[in-house]
């Protein structure tokens, strides 16, 4: 099913509008300082490739080479979603569960219309965590949009992946979950039946793993 997407002026002016939004009120929790997030643990042999990789590049790591690494204590994250088929509501358990287990600082900001995915991108951001983490394919085109205007906020796309990311943008990604948005439509290998809560687990520590290890900008691809 294609994504529903506003059209590209009204998009452009929800960009534009959001990105003159304030920030989070006083009274939210998250408004006190914290300390910088870092990663607890190193990855093991394979995860990372043996050179440099170039901007936008595509790495295989070993399976389970990123299970050594988790969030230091106090790790915000923001679970941006958009969607309520199966796919996407795989992807949001794995998201939580994982939050759950690795005792991270959760919010969750659903967009229910189109109207709302660029709004609730910037709502994201003004929350300031350590990392927004997208579920569902509808927000692929929205966060091309904004996540160039925030490069100091660093985002992970799961199960899908933004065609030119810069380098605060890290996926994590399969051969039957590459839709790269709107534009370019789904790949010929993509299967909804890929969406299984065990890859989806996976693609969540995998991705979460190379944002800690400043691994970013790239798409992280499971066999």
């Amino acid at each position: 099913m294609r994504s529903r997407l506003l059209p590209a002026g009204t998009l452009a002016a929800a960009v534009a509008t959001a990105l003159l939004a304030g920030g989070c009120g006083s009274g939210d929790d998250w408004s006190r300082p914290h300390a910088k997030a870092t990663a607890v643990g190193t990855p093991g042999p394979g995860f990372l490739p043996a050179s440099s990789p170039a901007p936008e590049a595509t790495i295989t790591p070993r399976p389970g080479s990123w299970n050594g690494v988790r969030p230091s204590d106090g790790y915000r994250v923001v679970l941006l979603t958009a969607g309520a088929d199966r796919r996407t509501r795989t992807l949001v358990n794995a998201v939580t569960e994982w939050a759950e287990e690795e005792r991270v600082s959760l919010r969750t900001i659903t967009a229910a219309k189109p109207a709302d995915f660029v709004p609730s991108i910037s709502r994201a951001i003004e929350l300031k965590p350590d990392l927004v983490v997208s579920a569902g394919d509808d927000l692929v085109d929205p966060l091309a949009l904004v996540t160039p205007n925030h490069l100091d906020q660093q985002f992970l796309v799961v199960g899908a992946e933004l065609a030119e990311p810069t380098a605060n943008v890290t996926a994590a990604d399969w051969a039957g979950a590459s839709f790269r948005g709107e534009g370019l439509g789904m790949s010929s290998t993509y299967d909804s039946a890929s969406f299984t809560p065990e890859r989806a687990g996976r693609a969540v520590r995998a991705g979460v793993a190379a944002v800690l290890t400043g691994f970013t900008g790239n798409v992280i691809w499971l066999d």
